[in-house]
């Protein structure tokens, strides 16, 4: 299956590559790489089976932004306690500089987070977009067909559309950064509207189709109002930065072949690299 656009969100991607590639991985002067050749590797995986038209990569500019965080206080509070590994930091330079080399388009947006950047090229782009992360916030953007989510679960990918979100949340497909208001999260340190579970907050949503109307519905006390207010700046991804769509695609691999074989030879990623190469190319070859 094909698509016109796959958008990564690669910070958690990383993320993910780092605790499920063996710390034995390591370049050959002893440094760990494993993040590294297991991002590598992942884009391979996804460039073979998805086979996508154009390829980009988001990152977390700023992973808890102060704007955020002005409006919800505890927005990923818990995360300032688990800071990026210290073994991890050294290693994203290193994945920046083999994506350059390679021909991957990748941007982060200052004061934004990669969920941010990756809804504002949905926005802009024409044709079927699939989105990979593994944070949920980023089911807040399915729309049937145009828009799907590849989400890593049991060593595979999820396919999530809106009959997977209802399957799944009991809501309108498109509502999940409404649910996520309304029951909470905890992994973003939202509160959620206090003894509104999963199951309520389906069913205010199925009643009044969303937060908005709820909001005008003036049910709720007061605290709850100025909490779903703030919250609805804060949840859904902002779908209209300052960015432009990225080309995502080129006329052949790697963009610098020099510069790819420097950081092949300084990182041992020789296999993974090429793999990527091969599969990028192999998807220009075809109509």
């Amino acid at each position: 299956m094909s698509c016109d656009w796959l958008f990564v969100d690669g910070s958690s991607l990383i993320f993910r590559a780092f605790y499920g590639v063996p710390k034995t991985v390591r370049s050959p002067d002893g440094r760990l790489i494993n993040a590294a050749r297991g991002f590598l590797e992942t884009l391979t995986r996804l460039a073979g089976t998805r086979q996508p038209k154009h390829l980009a990569v988001a990152s977390d500019a700023d992973w808890r932004p102060d704007w955020r965080v002005a409006l919800i206080p505890g927005y990923k509070a818990q995360r300032v306690a688990e800071p990026t590994p210290p073994a991890l930091i050294p290693q994203m330079p290193v994945i920046d500089a083999f994506l350059a080399a390679i021909g991957i388009d990748a941007l982060g947006f200052a004061a934004y987070e990669a969920e941010d950047v990756i809804a504002t090229w949905t926005a802009k782009a024409s044709g079927t977009v699939e989105i990979v992360s593994g944070d949920r916030d980023l089911f807040a953007l399915v729309e049937d067909p145009r828009v799907t989510v590849l989400y890593p679960e049991k060593g595979a990918w999820a396919l999530v559309d809106e009959s997977e979100v209802t399957r799944r949340y009991g809501i309108p497909g498109r509502r999940y950064a409404d649910f996520a208001m309304l029951r909470g999260d905890p992994s973003d340190g939202l509160p959620g509207l206090k003894g509104v579970g999963a199951v309520a907050a389906a069913s205010m949503i199925r009643q009044h189709g969303g937060v908005p109307a709820i909001l005008e519905a003036r049910r709720l006390s007061e605290h709850d109002q100025d909490y779903l207010t703030r919250a609805l700046r804060v949840v859904p991804p902002v779908p209209d930065l300052a960015i432009e769509l990225p080309d995502g695609r080129r006329d052949h691999y790697p963009a610098d072949p020099a510069a790819l074989n420097t950081l092949m030879a300084e990182h041992g990623l020789q296999a993974a690299s090429s793999r990527l190469v091969d599969a990028l190319n192999e998807q220009l070859a075809k109509p």
